[in-house]
C-alpha cells in the first residue's frame, strides 16, 4: 500500500483530499499545513509520496521540496497547486519534484500520478508538460550535431522516440508504424537506456532538450 503525506494549509482540502486517497486504497499517514511540518513529518513518518502545495506559511512547498529531496532514498514529491505559472512549475521541477498538479484534477489522474511517483516515475499534467517542452525547446542547443547517432538511436528508434514525445502511447505508434505493439514496448525500453531516464516523459523532455524533436 502506498504511503502518502498531504501537505497544504487548508485543513478542508486536506479533509477532502484525504477522503479521496483513502477510498481508493491509498494510506494518508499524515497532514502537514506548512513545508516546516512537511519536512519534520517526511523524517518521522517516511512517506512513500508527498502531496505538496507550494505556497503556504512559515515554509513555501519549493523550499520544502528542495529539502526533503535532498535526502537519499527519501519519499517522492508531487507539485499539488491551483497556480500553474511558469515560474511556479520551474521551481517547483528545480527544487526535485517528480510530478505536476493542479488541484482540478480528477482523482482517478491524481491515484495515477501517485502510482507513478511511488515508482519512481514522473508525471505531469498535459498543460505543464507543454510548459517544459517549450522551455526546453527554447534554451536547447542549435548544434547540428548527430545527437540520434552519438546515442546509438536507430532510424526506426529516432521515429518511435519522435511519437511517444508527442504523448502517443504504444498501441498508436504500433497503428502509426504497422508494427506489433510489444516490438513497440521494446523499442520503448531500448530507447529509455540510450537516453539513460526513467520514464516517457523525461525521455520526451531530453529528447526535446537535445534537439530530437
Amino acid at each position: 500500500m502506498i504511503r502518502v503525506l498531504i501537505v497544504d494549509d487548508q485543513a478542508l482540502f486536506r479533509e477532502g483530499l484525504r477522503a479521496v486517497l483513502s477510498a481508493q486504497g491509498v494510506d494518508v499517514v499524515g497532514e502537514a499545513a506548512n513545508g516546516q511540518e512537511a519536512i519534520e513529518l517526511a523524517q518521522s513518518l517516511s512517506p512513500d509520496v508527498i502531496l505538496m502545495d507550494l505556497r503556504m506559511p512559515v515554509l513555501d512547498g519549493i523550499a520544502a521540496t528542495r529539502h526533503i529531496v535532498s535526502v537519499p532514498h527519501g519519499p517522492r514529491v508531487i507539485a499539488l497547486t491551483t497556480f500553474d505559472d511558469d515560474e511556479s512549475v520551474f521551481d517547483a521541477i528545480r527544487a526535485g519534484a517528480l510530478g505536476y498538479l493542479l488541484k482540478d484534477t480528477r482523482s482517478a489522474k491524481l491515484i495515477e500520478a501517485v502510482e507513478h511517483a511511488a515508482r519512481g516515475e514522473s508525471w505531469l499534467a498535459p498543460a505543464i508538460a507543454t510548459k517544459l517542452l517549450t522551455e526546453f525547446a527554447r534554451i536547447a542547443p542549435a548544434g547540428k550535431r548527430d545527437v540520434a547517432a552519438e546515442l546509438g538511436l536507430s532510424p526506426r528508434e529516432l521515429t518511435v522516440l519522435r511519437a511517444l514525445a508527442r504523448g502517443a502511447a504504444n498501441k498508436e505508434i504500433a497503428n502509426e508504424l504497422k508494427l506489433a505493439e510489444g516490438t513497440v514496448k521494446n523499442h520503448v525500453t531500448t530507447i529509455l537506456s540510450k537516453l539513460n531516464v526513467e520514464d516517457r516523459l523525461l525521455a520526451a523532455l531530453k529528447a526535446r532538450s537535445l534537439g530530437l524533436v
